[in-house]
C-alpha cells in the first residue's frame, strides 16, 4: 500500500464520514477526468473497463486506494479521481491524486497505454472512435446514447474538474446557489484548456464549454441557458427544474432510466440526496497540482461571496441570467483577456469596471488569499495560470502558427509529461517539428 501523500506541512488528505449534513464551507469533493491514450500514437484507448478490471482483481468496478476513488465514466476511454468522500480541506490532495496517476500510468504502461491531460482530445474524431461504457450503468448510458447521440463532442470528447460543494438547509442553499451562480461566467477564463479540435485550432479557448452548452440541447429543460436562474430553496429548484424536466424526458425515455437529477445539465446542479451543489464548468488542467489550485481559488471567492463580503446577497440574486450568459460566452471565447462589463456582476464582486476577467481573478485572489497549508501549497499554480493564462493560452503558444499533426502531437506528448511528474505547463517557444516529444513515445 502506497503511504498516503502529506502537505507542506506534513499532514495528510483526510476524508470525513458525516452523520449528518454539512454545512456550508465545511469541506469539499473533487472529481478529476483523464483520457486513456496510446503511448505511441496518442489515440484514444478505451480500455478503462480493463484497468479497473486489473487493480480490483476481478470484475471492472470503482476502485478505493484509500482516500482516492477510482471510477469509470460514459465512454471507454476516460477514468475519474475523486475524493473518496468529503475532504475537510484540500491541503495535501495534489499529492494524493498525483500518487493515483502514478499508479494508474504503471497499471496501463504493459497495456502501451497512458493518461493524457486536457478538456479535449486534439484530435479525437468521436464519430468513428467512441465506444460506451458497456458494463454496470450501461443500460442508462445507451439510452443517453439514443436521445442524445453521444458519440460527438460535447458527449465523447471532455474531460473536466468538478467540485462539490455542502449546504446544510435551504438557508445555506440560497447563499451557496447565489455564490456559485455569481461566480459561474467568469470560470472558464482561468480554467479553459481545450483549443484544439481535430487537429484544428478552433479560435475558442474553452471549446469543450462551446459544445457542452448544446449537447443536451433537444431537451431544452436540461440546460436553460447553462447559467441557471436564482433560486432560493429545494422547493423552488424541483417545482422550475425537475418538474418540467420530468415531463419533458417522459416522451423520450418512457422506462425513466434518465434521473433528473442527474439530466440536468445546468453548469452548476443542486445534488440534494448529497445536500451539495456541483460546479462543472472547469476542464481538466496539466496536473492535479494544477487542478487543486484553481479549485482552491474558485472555492474561496465562493465562500466569500455567500458571506457576503463584497455585496448583499439581494445583490446577486439581482443577477440577470442573461448577462451572466454573456460574460459566460465571452470567457469561453478569450478566457481572461475577456472584458467584464455587466455592472451588477462587478458590484457583487466587489469590483469597479469594466476590467478583464483576469484582472478580475488577480483582483478577487489578492482578496481571498490565505496562509493555511493549501495555499502555501497551491498558491504557486494559481499564480502560474493569473501570470501566464489558462492552459489554453500556453498550449497555443507552444503550438505555434498553423501547427500540423505532428506539432500538436508534440506539444500534447509535453502536456503528458506534465501529468505524469505532476508539473505545469510553463510558457515556452513553439516546439519546432522533430523537436522533443516529451514521454511515451516508446
Amino acid at each position: 500500500m502506497t503511504p498516503e501523500p502529506t502537505s507542506s506541512k506534513g499532514e495528510a488528505p483526510k476524508v470525513l464520514a458525516p452523520e449528518g449534513p454539512l454545512a456550508l464551507g465545511s469541506a469539499y469533493g473533487i472529481e478529476l477526468e483523464y483520457m486513456i491514450v496510446d503511448r505511441k500514437t496518442l489515440a484514444v484507448r478505451p480500455i478503462a473497463d480493463q484497468l479497473l478490471s486489473v487493480v480490483s482483481g476481478g470484475e471492472p468496478v470503482d476502485f478505493e486506494e484509500g482516500i482516492v476513488a477510482w471510477s469509470n465514466e460514459l465512454v471507454l476511454h476516460v477514468i475519474e479521481l475523486k475524493t473518496n468522500g468529503p475532504t475537510p480541506s484540500l491541503a495535501g490532495w495534489a499529492s494524493a491524486f498525483q500518487a493515483a496517476v502514478t499508479r494508474i500510468n504503471a497499471e496501463l504502461e504493459p497495456m502501451g497505454a497512458m493518461l493524457l491531460p486536457g478538456a479535449m482530445h486534439p484530435f479525437m474524431d468521436p464519430a468513428h472512435e467512441t465506444v460506451l461504457w458497456p458494463h454496470d450503468y450501461g443500460e442508462v448510458y445507451r439510452t443517453y446514447h439514443r436521445i442524445f447521440h453521444c458519440f460527438r463532442h460535447g458527449w465523447a470528447n471532455l474531460q473536466s474538474t468538478h467540485i462539490n460543494l455542502p449546504f446544510a438547509n435551504d438557508a445555506e442553499f440560497e447563499r451557496l446557489h447565489a455564490a456559485i451562480r455569481a461566480l459561474l461566467p467568469l470560470m472558464p477564463a482561468i480554467a479553459a484548456s481545450s483549443p484544439v479540435v481535430e487537429g484544428v485550432v478552433t479560435g475558442v479557448l474553452d471549446r469543450r464549454l462551446d459544445v457542452y452548452c448544446t449537447h443536451q440541447s433537444r431537451i431544452p429543460e436540461a440546460m436553460g441557458l447553462v447559467i441557471p436562474d436564482t433560486y432560493l430553496d429545494q422547493a423552488e429548484y424541483d417545482e422550475k427544474i425537475f418538474v418540467p424536466l420530468r415531463k419533458a424526458a417522459a416522451a423520450l425515455d418512457p422506462d425513466g432510466l434518465l434521473v433528473p437529477e442527474f439530466l440536468n445539465a445546468r453548469g452548476s446542479i443542486a445534488r440534494f440526496q448529497r445536500g451539495a451543489i456541483e460546479i462543472r464548468v472547469l476542464d481538466i488542467q496539466e496536473s492535479p497540482r494544477m487542478d487543486l489550485g484553481v479549485a482552491l481559488l474558485v472555492t474561496s471567492v465562493v465562500q466569500a461571496l455567500a458571506e457576503e463580503r463584497w455585496a448583499p446577497i439581494e445583490i446577486l440574486h439581482a443577477l440577470e441570467t442573461e448577462d451572466l450568459r454573456k460574460t459566460f460566452d465571452a470567457c469561453i471565447a478569450s478566457g481572461g483577456e475577456a472584458m467584464i462589463e455587466d455592472s451588477v456582476l462587478l458590484t457583487a464582486l466587489g469590483r469597479g469596471g469594466p476590467m478583464t476577467a483576469a484582472d478580475v481573478w488577480r483582483e478577487l485572489l489578492e482578496e481571498v488569499r490565505g496562509k493555511s497549508a493549501a495555499w502555501k501549497e497551491l498558491g504557486p499554480s494559481i499564480e502560474v495560470i493569473l501570470d501566464h493564462g489558462p492552459l489554453a493560452r500556453r498550449l497555443l503558444a507552444a503550438l505555434g502558427e498553423a501547427p500540423d499533426h505532428e506539432r500538436i502531437e508534440l506539444v500534447w506528448r509535453r502536456l503528458s509529461g506534465c501529468l505524469a511528474d505532476g508539473e505545469a505547463f510553463l510558457p515556452a517557444p513553439a516546439i519546432p517539428a522533430g523537436g522533443p516529444s516529451g514521454r511515451g513515445d516508446g
